[in-house]
């Protein structure tokens, strides 16, 4: 016999198994044994890592499917039957399902990412739409309306700082703002129940 056959391998906890011994210790990982899971990664995990890296091409992800592979072999360990599989190619048809899994949430991933890109992209054509109305709009106002309404909309200011900047009364400031608001909101077709949340 070869080495590589001869090899024993040890695992957590003392178990040792020739490496030849599959149905030996596909009996013990099916009934439970945790030392048996712990061998079954010792001699199948770089399997996995490899479909699983020559599949998906990241290193990470490859990690990840290994991992989960694993887990999910132990969790369905009920179902393994040691007569009609061996432990190696019952691994690879998990790692089939998991790779698949994988390429499915990284399409689905690419699919939110451009969707969220394209609602990203004309949510900002329509602002900038928006912004060109409304400067287009603030032009048509008299100057002392325009002025009024950029420094209360843009800069920032109160009623109150703004007839103090420009010397006016406040009461004209507030006319300025309420009768541009309204010549805009007409101009632009903006309805009342529109501007309603």
């Amino acid at each position: 016999m070869s080495a590589v056959l001869t090899r024993r391998a040890a695992a957590p906890d003392g178990l040792r198994m020739d490496e030849d011994d599959d149905d030996a210790l596909s009996r013990a990982f099916s009934s439970g044994d945790p030392r048996a899971l712990a061998e079954v990664y010792s001699r199948w995990s770089a399997l996995v890592h490899t479909l699983a890296l020559r599949s998906l091409g990241d290193p990470g992800e490859a990690e990840d499917v290994t991992q989960q592979v694993f887990v999910a072999a132990w969790r369905s360990r009920g179902t393994f039957d040691p007569d009609r599989s061996r432990v190696p190619a019952w691994l690879v048809g998990i790692t089939k399902h998991a790779i698949a899994d994988a390429i499915a949430a990284r399409v689905r991933l690419a699919e939110l990412t451009e969707r969220l890109e394209g609602e990203e992209q004309t949510r900002q054509e329509s602002d900038l739409a928006d912004r060109l109305l409304v400067a287009d709009e603030l032009q048509r106002l008299p100057a002392e309306a325009q002025q009024v309404v950029r420094l209360a909309f843009f800069d920032g200011l109160t009623h109150l700082q703004i007839a103090e900047r420009l010397g006016l009364p406040l009461g004209t400031v507030k006319s300025h703002i309420r009768r541009s608001l309204t010549r805009m909101r007409d101009r632009l077709g903006v309805s009342d129940d529109a501007r309603r949340p």
